[in-house]
């Protein structure tokens, strides 16, 4: 009998520790990048940068003291994005429709992406890359599928979807992964 208990414990405890180790793994997938290896990342705006840039709305042009490096440009004055490259290549940069709620400027990381969900405003969305969080409201980049994408969301309705175009989409979930930085300027 004390033989099969001891056994019986070694495989409770074999496949504890196998829960565990799967569990990290998937942890590590949602992890802010600072948390999973990249020093200083946060889901939260810095509080070292004494200001952030403003942009002028009439240009398409990269803003200047955007950050260097991969990260996503979000222009709140502008409703405009740049996806810029780890060596500071502009590999695109179109026009976003902000929700009711805006994030601070400031510098963000992805923190979390679904492929397909219904967003607050009851609208399906997709490509859905969250960096941020505003009174409890996800603030983050998708695109409307299907009949809302030729729509307005409910403009009464709190919702932190910064909307883009399918096409746009499909971009911004193939580069911002979990991890990836976000500029929010003016």
């Amino acid at each position: 009998m004390a033989g099969s208990s001891s056994g019986i414990v070694a495989g409770l405890t074999a496949a504890a520790l196998g829960t565990v180790g799967f569990l990290a793994l998937q942890a590590q997938a949602t992890v802010p990048a600072g948390l999973g290896g990249r020093a200083g990342a946060s889901a939260s705006p810095s509080t070292t940068a004494t200001s952030t840039p403003s942009y002028d709305p009439t240009s398409t042009a990269l803003p200047g003291g955007s950050g260097a490096g991969e990260r996503v440009v979000y222009s709140l004055g502008a409703n405009r994005v740049w996806l810029v490259s780890r060596t500071n290549q502009l590999e695109r940069t179109f026009r976003v429709s902000p929700g009711s709620v805006d994030p601070s400027p400031g510098t963000y990381w992805v923190t979390s992406r679904s492929n397909a969900i219904t967003g607050t405003d009851g609208t399906p969305i997709e490509h859905v890359v969250r960096f941020t969080e505003v009174d409890g409201l996800a603030v983050g980049f998708s695109a409307a599928v299907g009949s809302a994408a030729h729509s307005a969301g409910d403009p009464v309705v709190r919702s932190g979807g910064i909307r883009e175009t399918r096409l746009n989409g499909d971009a911004m979930w193939d580069f911002a992964t979990i991890g990836v930085r976000v500029m929010v300027i003016r």
